[in-house]
C-alpha cells in the first residue's frame, strides 16, 4: 500500500471521475473511496479507464453502518465491487464501529469471507476506538491490517496509534489537512513549510509520512492534487517535528467514534 494516497470524500460521483483521473496522472497509485461517499462508480470508472495495470493500483472502499449484519455485509461487499467495476479491492474497511453496537463483529466475519474468496486483498477498520480494536482483535481470525482515523497536527491520536501498533496495525489519517478549517493557517505550520520552500499543507503531509502514518489527502483542484504529492524531495528536521508535536490539542473536526452511530 502506498503511504500517500488520494481520497474522494465529499466528491460527487461525476467529479470523482475527473479528480481520480487527475490524481492518477499526477502519480498517485492509491485511491480511497466508500459506499457512503456515493462515488464508487465514478472512482472505479477512472481506475478502469486509466490504462494503468490493475496490480499497480491500490483501491480502498468501506462498508457502511447499515450493513453490519453478516448477510448484509456479504451483499454489500459484492455491491461495492459491482459499482467499482472491479473483481477485487485491495482493502476494505468497516467505516465506523457504530457506538453502542458490536454488530461490527458480524461484519468482520463477512470481511474474512471476502478475504478468503479473493474479493479483498486486505481487510481493516476505520474510526475504531481503543476499546473497539481490543474487542475485535479478540474475536478475529484475520487481524485487521489498518485503522483509518481522523489524524492531523491538532489531533495526533498518540494513544490510538500506539494501541494499533501493539496489534500490528498501520494507522491511516483521514482529514490529514484538517478539512480546510483553519489548520493550514497555523503560523507554525506556515513557517515550517516556508523554511523548506513548501506550503503548510506540504509540511503537514511530510509530518504524516515521517511519523509513519498512511495519508490520503483530498482535493478536486489539479494544482493542489499535484502539490500534495510533491512531498518526497525534502525532510523535516527534529526541531520541525517537535514544533508540530506541540500543536496537539485533541481537537476534532469530524464526529467522535465513541458516540457516532448515524445509520442514514
Amino acid at each position: 500500500m502506498p503511504q500517500l494516497g488520494f481520497g474522494v470524500w465529499q466528491v460527487p460521483d461525476d467529479e470523482a471521475y475527473s479528480a481520480v483521473t487527475e490524481a492518477l496522472g499526477a502519480g498517485y497509485r492509491s485511491i480511497d473511496t466508500a459506499r457512503a461517499y456515493e462515488n464508487e462508480e465514478g472512482t472505479g470508472r477512472a481506475v478502469r479507464d486509466s490504462g494503468i495495470a490493475r496490480d499497480e493500483l491500490f483501491v480502498t472502499t468501506k462498508l457502511w453502518n447499515t450493513d453490519h449484519a453478516y448477510d448484509d455485509a456479504v451483499r454489500a461487499v459484492d455491491a461495492s465491487l459491482e459499482r467499482l467495476g472491479l473483481d477485487h479491492v485491495d482493502l476494505i474497511l468497516i467505516h465506523w464501529p457504530v457506538a453502542g453496537s458490536e454488530q461490527y463483529l458480524e461484519a468482520w466475519k463477512a470481511f474474512e469471507k471476502a478475504y478468503a474468496d479473493g474479493k479483498a486483498r486486505a481487510i481493516g477498520v476505520s474510526n475504531f476506538t481503543v476499546e473497539a480494536l481490543e474487542r475485535l482483535t479478540k474475536e478475529a481470525e484475520v487481524t485487521p491490517v489498518i485503522n483509518q482515523i481522523e489524524l492531523h497536527p491538532y489531533m495526533q491520536q498518540k494513544q490510538l496509534r500506539a494501541a494499533g501498533a501493539e496489534h500490528g496495525l498501520l494507522t491511516e489519517a483521514w482529514s490529514p489537512l484538517g478539512q480546510g478549517k483553519g489548520l493550514l493557517d497555523d503560523a507554525v505550520l506556515k513557517r515550517i513549510g516556508a523554511k523548506h520552500g513548501k506550503s503548510a499543507a506540504q509540511a503537514v503531509l511530510r509530518w504524516h509520512l515521517q511519523t509513519g502514518n498512511v495519508v490520503i489527502p483530498k482535493s478536486v483542484t489539479p494544482s493542489r492534487i499535484k502539490e500534495n504529492i510533491d512531498v518526497f524531495d525534502f525532510e523535516l528536521d527534529a526541531a520541525d517535528l517537535a514544533e508540530i508535536e506541540a500543536l496537539d490539542q485533541g481537537k476534532r473536526f469530524g464526529p467522535d467514534p465513541a458516540t457516532f452511530n448515524w445509520m442514514g
